[in-house]
């Protein structure tokens, strides 16, 4: 049975598909300086600002594009828009199918990075997803 979001009145789909992927392409921007750090890295190390790692990034920048970016970055951190909820489910989702794979090939201990993941789905497409990702093979689509 799949995870049921703790948020279900706001589980609305993105109205604009284009902009959740542009949320998302920034949202990754950041941890091209920083990594992308693991909750257990949180006993040893301050989660790095996503909004002060834009700032520094886009400093440099004209002012429209530098403003564009910072919205972004904004909107996907604070998730109001089911658009930014959707790039925050993507961004789970892509965890979720490296473990899956890890699983398929033999690593174990791999259940609570699985959970971890499908915990914070926000969207019922996401969790449709997760839920065939854990029950199908990662090669499944072969056999098609």
């Amino acid at each position: 049975m799949p995870l049921r979001s703790r948020h279900s009145s706001r589980r609305r789909k993105a109205r604009v598909p284009e902009r959740a992927a542009f949320l998302a392409l920034w949202h990754d921007t950041q941890e091209t300086r920083t990594g992308d750090l693991p909750h257990t890295a949180a006993k040893y190390l301050s989660k790095p600002e996503p909004r002060e790692i834009a700032a520094d990034q886009t400093a440099a920048r004209p002012g429209a594009s530098r403003d564009l970016v910072r919205a972004a970055v904004e909107e996907y951190e604070t998730r109001q828009t089911p658009e930014a909820r959707c790039a925050k489910d993507a961004d789970k989702i892509e965890m979720l199918l490296q473990a899956v794979e890890y699983r398929d090939i033999g690593v174990e201990r791999v259940a609570g990075w699985i959970e971890s993941a499908r915990t914070g789905l926000t969207t019922e497409t996401a969790e449709r997803i997760a839920e065939a990702a854990v029950t199908l093979s990662p090669l499944a689509w072969r056999d098609r």
